[in-house]
């Protein structure tokens, strides 16, 4: 096994790499997922894209509890350690060896106000290297942008990428964002969490199938997909 990563609900993913656990934007509980609980959670790298509270969540509580690192930009990593978080700051462009990849900050068009109203710097998504040379893109909080051909030149085996609109791109966006990126699988995540971004995503699911020869995993939030 390369990787297994498995849907927590609206933007939260665990992602196990080689007996190392990954936790990406840890919004415990929330609405898609009351099953999971903040308190028995582990993790030993911690993902934040961003700010918003939806998505830096209950970082700070499960990093502590774990000796977690969080990896973010600089900003975010500022305001964690005033709660004596471990961090490993990045920005957008750069990255980073760590025991389970290589980690590289990518561009996303959003915001990232932080939850007590304090700067959170530029809004990312993460492109993970495995040992193995897979790739896996988790876009994050994100629009449209032309710049996705360039990450999906970098062979893409699994994208990750929200489809609720709204607050991120939409479901046609998202299928042109599948066009850019070509990976091998998509995963749609950032939906459904409330009535304002409900999202059909198996009708979306088939227009991918149907315009390109991505593969499509459609997972309900506890649901996981292994390569």
């Amino acid at each position: 096994m390369d990787y297994k990563i498995t849907w927590l609900g609206h933007a939260a993913l665990q992602l196990e790499i080689e007996g190392t656990t990954l936790l990406v934007d840890p919004f415990f509980p929330n609405p898609a997922a009351s099953f999971s609980n903040p308190d028995t959670i582990a993790a030993d790298y911690i993902l934040v894209t961003h700010g918003h509270g939806d998505h830096v969540g209950k970082a700070v509580t499960i990093a502590k509890r774990c000796d977690a690192m969080v990896i973010c930009n600089a900003e975010i990593a500022d305001w964690m350690k005033k709660f004596g978080v471990k961090t490993h700051s990045q920005h957008l462009g750069g990255g980073f060896s760590y025991p389970f990849g290589y980690v590289k900050l990518t561009m996303a068009l959003h915001g990232s106000c932080l939850p007590d109203g304090s700067c959170g710097g530029n809004p990312a998504g993460f492109l993970i290297t495995l040992a193995s040379g897979k790739k896996i893109y988790l876009a994050g909080d994100t629009g449209l942008f032309g710049d996705m051909r360039l990450i999906g030149e970098e062979g893409i085996d699994l994208a990750v990428i929200p489809i609720g609109d709204n607050f991120t791109m939409g479901p046609s966006d998202a299928l042109r964002a599948v066009k850019l990126l070509q990976p091998r699988a998509v995963i749609p995540i950032h939906y459904s969490t409330w009535e304002l971004i409900a999202q059909d995503a198996d009708k979306w699911a088939e227009q991918v199938r149907t315009q390109t020869k991505t593969e499509v995993v459609v997972l309900k939030p506890g649901e996981s997909y292994q390569v």
